[in-house]
């Protein structure tokens, strides 16, 4: 008698079952929770590369270049390379508003598999242009007109960051190769953008007169998962808003085929994503999730919620902690977003 069809997906998901999640979150006070987040960000960084980094580069400090500036009228918009490694010059556009010198808020918005320069007005289609918010004119746009210095990085493994085989092949990222090679050295493509992030974060406050109580992150997508794990690893960044991105490992990434770069080896030995995004408790964190998103399903999205809830209630601070559904598919949501960093960050007009 043959034996069932094989069904690959179905012995996948089984078998995140029976992983027993090593830094599963079971908490029940503050104290126990900062015990918790202690060891599973150790772990957490060891999986990502970034023990590794830190060892490697221990000792570099980021120097920088400005590359132009132009006044496109209601803020100027420049374009830096940061070198946060010392053989690896990221592309930065940095947008600021016009008026007053006073310290300001910081938006950093890592960009997802699209066009570098999508989030800074300059999308190289109408494609980019609804996945960024349609009608608005780039998130780091949305971000400097809300007053706020916005900070759109190359994400590694795209635009200048590339193989240069793969963009002249019309490739829009190196990810496969990217994660294939950091593998080899203990990294991971999730762990160096992580890096480069911080990296910003160490540089930007001074050269841009920015208040480093008020840093946020947030972006689309991939960028959604930067802003997620950067967020959980870098206690710095004082408001954390990932959109269509935010779910659980097993119901997304580890259900359908996706990008390469999006993958931690064992991650789901160490816990979920909302034990991840856990990391960041008592900090406000608003997760964006489409109602049509197929790639990050809005019930996924909400299964995540409920637990990541049950973190920041026993952080005390239940009220930190927020989903917003927007009603399309995978794109960002700035309504759902920009309220939200507005409560946090007391709005500032430009001029």
């Amino acid at each position: 008698m043959a034996p069932e069809a094989f069904d690959l997906q179905q012995h996948d998901l089984r078998m995140y079952d029976r992983a027993r999640r090593e830094c599963a979150f079971r908490a029940g006070t503050v104290r126990g929770l900062r015990a918790w987040q202690g060891r599973l960000r150790a772990r957490l960084g060891a999986a990502l590369g970034l023990t590794h980094m830190e060892k490697d580069l221990a000792g570099h400090r980021p120097r920088a270049e400005r590359a132009s500036s132009a006044d496109v009228g209601d803020y100027v918009r420049e374009r830096w390379y940061l070198w946060v490694e010392p053989d690896v010059p990221l592309p930065l556009w940095v947008l600021l508003p016009k008026g007053d010198r006073s310290q300001r808020p910081l938006v950093v918005t890592p960009h997802g598999h699209t066009h570098p320069n999508a989030y800074v007005g300059l999308p190289r289609d109408h494609e980019e242009v609804a996945a960024n918010d349609p009608g608005r004119g780039g998130l780091a746009v949305d971000a400097v007109r809300e007053g706020y210095v916005a900070i759109a990085p190359t994400v590694r493994g795209f635009g200048e960051t590339a193989r240069a085989e793969d963009l002249a092949e019309g490739k829009n990222s190196s990810c496969r190769v990217q994660l294939m090679h950091d593998l080899l050295i203990g990294r991971t493509p999730i762990g160096e953008r992580v890096w480069d992030v911080s990296r910003i974060v160490d540089w930007a406050p001074a050269q841009f007169a920015v208040d480093p109580e008020r840093i946020a992150i947030t972006g689309n997508s991939g960028g959604g998962t930067v802003a997620l794990f950067a967020g959980a690893m870098d206690e710095r960044i004082a408001v954390t808003v990932p959109s269509c991105s935010f779910s659980t490992f097993a119901g997304s990434i580890g259900s359908i085929v996706h990008c390469d770069c999006n993958y931690v080896p064992g991650i789901l030995r160490l816990g979920e994503m909302y034990e991840v995004a856990g990391l960041i408790a008592p900090r406000p964190f608003r997760a964006l999730a489409g109602r049509e998103d197929a790639s990050f399903p809005v019930g996924e999205a909400e299964k995540a919620f409920e637990q990541l809830q049950h973190i920041y209630a026993v952080a005390g601070a239940a009220e930190n902690c927020q989903l917003y559904v927007g009603k399309d598919g995978h794109r960002y949501y700035g309504e759902g977003a920009w309220p939200f960093i507005r409560k946090w960050f007391r709005p500032t007009s430009p001029g």
